[in-house]
């Protein structure tokens, strides 16, 4: 072994060792301790021998260093429309966002600064297609478990001026309000729950008109749900959906890239782990900017299928976005994935446009579990994007707007026919 791979070695196993000690001391008031240490140990090594590497050749103050800097010149994340606030059933106040079409008379306008190519083409025929016409489809975007509706950066620019659109934070993340029902105790965090909260959100920004959904992870559980729970206002209302890196089930069988004993442990304690956790908040806080570094590889990791070619603004980002969130609302999420069944929902989307994308290097919702639901909707466009993992939208940017831009069209063209045989 030479002199630079045991030092690398050794640095893994420092990494390692470190994480494993930060777990157990985030959960020392805990009665599953040692177990909980174990558990989040197995996860965080995984993640440990890549940032190994970076800690021989830069220091902990430099690597700080570019995080600032990063995210002071960072532009992703700063795209803003209209405000407004949804009242979700137990009063949660859920902020959305509204992006207004031009009126598309001269196909110019492009506020996104990536006007050519095949993207600025696609935009403009959109933006003849629908601009402000009456009866155009309005997008609303769902975002995923510990993200925020910022997470559609690139696609919200890809069709600013072109549509309507609709980006909102579900409930405890972003701008949104902390759920009251959660903070109360009165109401656990279900998917069910998250459904109604998008119907609260249509019902204030989208009053009337067609609607094309689209969901990322957790976003797409979301839409599922709501498809579970009004499907006759999915039926007279929705003319298109794109489900993205989602799963309409079996989440309780993700084996989240590690060995077999490993997604046992895993499966067995993390509800307890993070449980635990979230009643120790602010002592979590404190280790988790202590170990920045780890927490920027483990993001690395599960976030993109490609880490090394991923913009390092763009994975700052990402980084950013789940380190906002708080671990109690962590916690407070993560059983309604091990119950989410929503298979039998997804036929009320056959009758329309459908788009279903994965990366298939997702360690989060595996690919397979794209092409369940793609199998449910034999009409769907299915898309397998290769190298690409969990955040595919951040990875694989012009790829997903593409995807989405024809979606669009198809759906336009679906509502379009519709009011002909209505008239």
């Amino acid at each position: 072994m030479s002199d630079r791979t045991g030092a690398a070695a050794d640095a893994a196993i420092d990494a390692a060792a470190e994480a494993a000690t930060t777990a157990g001391n985030w959960t020392r008031a805990g009665r599953h301790a040692g177990l909980a240490g174990a558990a989040l140990g197995v996860v965080a090594a995984g993640a440990a021998a890549g940032v190994a590497i970076e800690r021989l050749t830069v220091g902990r103050g430099v690597r700080r260093k570019a995080r600032l800097a990063l995210d002071a010149a960072g532009p992703y994340g700063t795209l803003r429309g209209t405000p407004g606030t949804a009242v979700a059933e137990d009063g949660t106040e859920l902020h959305y966002e509204i992006d207004e079409p031009e009126d598309g008379k001269d196909g110019k306008g492009s506020r996104s600064g990536k006007g050519g190519g095949a993207g600025g083409a696609r935009r403009k025929r959109l933006l003849g297609l629908l601009g402000r016409r009456s009866g155009a489809p309005t997008v609303v975007f769902s975002h995923g478990y510990c993200l925020n509706q910022d997470s559609w950066h690139f696609q919200r620019a890809a069709l600013r001026g072109a549509v309507r659109s609709v980006h909102w934070d579900q409930r405890s993340h972003g701008r949104s309000e902390r759920g009251r029902a959660q903070r109360d105790g009165t109401e656990p965090v279900t998917i069910e729950l998250l459904g109604r909260d998008l119907k609260a959100v249509l019902d204030a920004a989208v009053p009337e008109g067609p609607i094309v959904l689209v969901g990322h992870s957790m976003g797409g559980m979301t839409v599922m749900a709501l498809a579970d729970q009004y499907p006759e206002y999915v039926a007279e209302r929705v003319v298109g959906v794109a489900l993205i890196g989602t799963s309409a089930g079996r989440l309780s069988e993700v084996a989240f890239g590690l060995p077999s004993l490993g997604v046992k442990a895993f499966h067995r304690f993390a509800p307890g782990v993070l449980k635990a956790l979230g009643a120790q908040s602010e002592l979590v806080e404190k280790g988790r900017r202590a170990t920045a570094d780890l927490f920027a590889g483990l993001v690395k990791r599960y976030s993109f299928g490609t880490p090394k070619e991923v913009d390092p603004g763009v994975a700052r980002f990402a980084e950013r976005m789940i380190e906002a969130t708080p671990i109690d609302v962590v916690a407070e999420f993560f059983p309604a994935f091990a119950v989410h069944d929503k298979t039998e929902a997804l036929v009320a989307f056959d009758p329309v446009p459908a788009l279903v994308l994965a990366g298939d290097r997702d360690l989060i919702t595996p690919s397979d579990h794209s092409d369940a639901i793609a199998g449910l909707l034999p009409g769907a466009e299915s898309v397998c994007e290769a190298g690409a993992g969990h955040l595919v939208m951040l990875e694989r940017p012009e790829v997903v707007s593409g995807h989405l831009e024809t979606l669009i069209e198809r759906a336009a063209a679906t509502a379009a026919a519709a009011r002909s045989a209505r008239a």
